[in-house]
């Protein structure tokens, strides 16, 4: 594997405002619209809660249940992989080789792909016993809010194979494994308190 290095980002701003701890520009964007998500996950989830307040049963007895227990473990496997991208990053600050970074990332990469695998495969079991958009605002609410999920899941997967890929060819720099690290902590921060209001409760 050829050898990695990180450039410092981002070089425009003088290494003096780096050590006061300024935010990088992609890392200040991102959290902004992290944010922004943030609301828009809040308002889903308040319109369910309206919705399902005013519903003589919730679930419908006639709609399938979620999968409780292969969507816990399924949850697991995306905190452990919140974990090695963290670990990835205390490499980076460690200034450790080239290869433990890499490792770290790549399951990283490995688990978050995981995770949305099985997902698909518990909603083509749930469309196949009935359970979709069409078939009541129980199976509406259910695929908007953890599909915009998955959607994100995928765009953030996206996000870490880029900085895999940059880091490989040693073009990375700090201020974008950042912000792709921001973007991924909202992924697997997020997923915990969906699985508690969707499935759970």
């Amino acid at each position: 594997m050829p050898s990695a290095t990180i450039m410092p980002s981002p070089p425009h701003i003088p290494r003096r405002y780096a050590r006061r701890g300024i935010v990088p520009d992609a890392v200040m964007g991102m959290m902004f619209f992290v944010a922004c998500e943030v609301m828009f996950f809040a308002a889903l989830i308040s319109a369910m809660f309206v919705v399902r307040g005013s519903a003589r049963e919730w679930p419908p007895i006639d709609q399938p249940r979620l999968p409780l227990l292969t969507t816990g473990g399924n949850t697991i496997v995306l905190i452990a992989s919140g974990v090695m991208l963290w670990l990835a990053a205390r490499a980076v600050r460690s200034s450790a080789s080239p290869q433990v970074t890499s490792r770290w990332l790549r399951w990283a990469m490995w688990l978050g792909t995981l995770f949305v695998t099985v997902q698909g495969m518990e909603w083509m079991r749930l469309i196949k016993y009935g359970l979709t958009m069409q078939s009541s605002s129980y199976g509406s609410f259910f695929y908007l809010i953890i599909g915009m999920h998955a959607v994100h899941a995928v765009i953030a997967l996206g996000l870490l194979a880029h900085v895999y890929h940059s880091f490989a060819s040693g073009t990375l720099r700090l201020s974008r494994f950042w912000a792709a690290q921001v973007f991924w902590y909202f992924v697997v921060g997020l997923w915990p308190f969906l699985y508690v209001l969707v499935y759970l409760l």
